[in-house]
């Protein structure tokens, strides 16, 4: 069964954001688009690439209104002394959510159970708690944030006007197209 339109979940998980612990539900994910970013573990390779990464667009993100989540299996006291101790992760300032009983890494079926760990997945959530977009890579393939942006505008457009849909490489501004009995075949 596709996650694509399914409605998150309720949950309750302790993160770490901006120097404090925080308390982060279901409900963080509604009245806005959300973007939550799965990888494997703190204090490894490719995961502070991609995490300082998407810190580099996610002020971008937040003019369009999205809020940014990253999670791991590691404690919300794991995510802190690695925000202490790592120049790439120090700069982060969207929240960590912990995740040791695996509650969203299974609601978001991106769990590796022989190893205890997340794979490196990233979702789009709708201001409804629905999930519009789905992307999992391998372990070893690390993801670019800045694709996100563009993903979050056509998500958008296709939310606002019914009836359109953003073909492949569609930038803002540019044309949509209206699926209809005339369009077929005509692409």
């Amino acid at each position: 069964m596709s996650i694509i339109g399914k409605t998150v979940e309720e949950f309750t998980l302790q993160a770490y954001k901006n120097g404090d612990f925080i308390e982060v539900t279901d409900k963080d994910f509604k009245g806005h688009w959300s973007i939550v970013c799965f990888y494997p573990a703190d204090f490894t390779f490719v995961c502070p690439t991609e995490l300082e990464d998407l810190q580099e667009q996610y002020q971008e993100l937040q003019s369009l209104g999205t809020e940014v989540f990253s999670v791991s299996a590691d404690t919300h006291f794991v995510h802190k002394a690695w925000h202490d101790h790592s120049d790439a992760i120090g700069k982060i300032t969207y929240t960590m959510i912990g995740d040791p009983s695996h509650k969203l890494i299974n609601m978001f079926d991106v769990l590796r159970e022989e190893e205890g760990v997340a794979d490196r997945g990233t979702f789009i959530i709708d201001p409804d708690g629905v999930i519009q977009a789905a992307e999992i890579n391998a372990d070893g393939i690390g993801r670019d944030a800045s694709t996100l942006v563009n993903k979050i505008k056509a998500a958008q457009y296709v939310r606002e006007h019914p009836g359109e849909v953003c073909p492949a490489k569609w930038e803002e501004g540019s044309e949509t197209l209206k699926p209809s009995l005339d369009l077929v075949g005509k692409i």
